[in-house]
């Protein structure tokens, strides 16, 4: 009998699986949705299981984890977003399903005094990649130019940037604003999914949001290279925003 998180991972498998095969027979999506959607959760599965190992993801990384399984079924759909703009609400609500529980994994880990380092970076890494996809999505919609994959590429440049600059793997302290700017640029990419939002007042929104977006990230470089950390480490607070 399997137990422990590849238990854990196969749930996750089968609830992608019905969900991303439900899009292709209901939404009338390329059959390539439901492969593409199954390879993006196969690396993360291979993620998870590396950094977790065997034991069991626990009740706040199953959450998260549920969560990843969305963003992969909207991985999916990149590069055939056309085959879905007629159900745009859809993935609107489903979308909004998945920012509502990005703060009940938190909750429930500080709950039951289950937060660990793995967690931390889970939750962390889930966020990026969501923002990432949905950033790709809106383009792909006719929301808005190229420049808005910016909003979902910042991230992972900002690493890509410590490896030069080692001071910005360093430690950040816990702020409100490197929180919230995260979870604005949440909400205005998916709010840019409704079909209600026109393509101008959805360029409006989310270039106000990269323009706090690169403040954020200037804030935290500036205090970074101010007080450079002996170890440069990278943590969940340096990427989180």
């Amino acid at each position: 009998m399997l137990s422990g998180a590849i238990a854990d991972l196969l749930a996750g498998l089968a609830l992608l699986t019905a969900l991303a095969l439900s899009l292709w027979r209901l939404a009338d999506t390329p059959a390539a949705v439901v492969g593409q959607a199954l390879l993006v959760y196969a690396v993360i599965a291979w993620l998870v299981f590396v950094g977790r190992g065997r034991a069991a993801l626990g009740a706040a990384n199953r959450i998260t984890l549920l969560r990843a399984v969305v963003a992969a079924v909207f991985a999916g759909l990149i590069f055939h977003a056309e085959a879905v703009s007629t159900h745009a609400w859809w993935l609107v609500g489903g979308a909004s399903v998945a920012l509502l529980l990005d703060g009940m994994d938190g909750w429930v880990a500080r709950h039951f005094s289950a937060s660990s380092a793995f967690g931390a970076r889970f939750d962390m890494e889930v966020d990026a990649f969501f923002i990432m996809v949905l950033a790709a999505l809106v383009f792909e919609f006719g929301k808005a130019g190229p420049w808005v994959l910016l909003i979902g590429l910042m991230r992972y440049g900002f690493v890509l940037l410590g490896w030069w600059l080692p001071a910005l793997r360093g430690d950040l302290p816990a702020s409100m604003r490197r929180k919230t700017v995260c979870v604005l640029q949440s909400v205005v990419l998916v709010a840019a999914l409704a079909p209600i939002v026109g393509p101008r007042l959805a360029t409006s929104l989310l270039g106000a949001a990269l323009l706090l977006l690169c403040y954020s990230f200037v804030v935290d470089s500036i205090w970074l290279l101010r007080h450079p950390s002996p170890e440069g480490e990278k943590t969940h607070e340096n990427a989180a925003r």
